[in-house]
């Protein structure tokens, strides 16, 4: 079996995530093939599994790097942006949740079983690992809630937990078809709204 040194194998790497990236957006999960990812990178089938378990794994890590990417952009624009932290979460989740449902690779995380695929891999994930990742996403946020709540701005409680409810907005999501598109964005709004009212104080 053929060696890589260290920079091979972090351009093989990093080569399969941007193939995935691409061909994750274009046909979704069940339809690429480990075939699609390899021929793209220019590795034999075999050699995908010495960087990532499965190609749900891969995906896994893709949405991971695509959702820091997109969150860099989502904070300046709003947490960043905003004096009013009611107003600056209410543009954050609203930029949150329309990123979910208009980005290529997102939308095809929601079709068919995708999702559920997704959820199923994250449970293969150790506990250290996924605690580091949530730590890292978590990151981008935590200083504006931690800076407004000792400007007694926001509601007391742990940081981590109050990131964690204003990312939940984005789980609603995978089932707009079922809440149905008449009542989909009236609830998407609403719970938006409660989550920045909920979280913040008036003077």
């Amino acid at each position: 079996m053929r060696g890589f040194d260290e920079n091979q194998r972090e351009r093989i790497r990093n080569e399969l995530i941007e193939a995935g990236r691409d061909l994750f957006s274009r046909y979704g999960l069940q339809k690429t093939t480990i075939a699609d990812l390899t021929d793209a990178v220019g590795i034999a089938n075999g050699t995908f599994y010495q960087f990532f378990d499965s190609k749900e794994m891969l995906y896994f890590e893709v949405v991971q790097q695509e959702g820091h990417k997109v969150a860099e952009e989502i904070i300046a624009n709003s947490l960043g942006a905003e004096d009013d932290p009611e107003r600056a979460i209410r543009t954050f989740l609203t930029a949150l949740v329309e990123t979910m449902e208009n980005n290529p690779l997102f939308q095809r995380l929601m079709v068919g079983d995708g999702w559920d695929k997704m959820m199923r891999t994250v449970d293969e994930v150790s506990k250290e690992e996924m605690d580091a990742r949530r730590a890292e996403s978590f990151a981008h946020v935590l200083p504006y809630i931690e800076q407004w709540q000792e400007e007694g701005k926001l509601r007391d409680g742990d940081p981590v937990a109050i990131v964690g409810a204003m990312g939940s907005v984005k789980f609603l999501v995978p089932y707009r078809e079922q809440i149905g598109e008449e009542y989909y964005p009236i609830i998407r709004d609403m719970l938006i709204d409660t989550i920045a009212a909920g979280l913040t104080r008036r003077e």
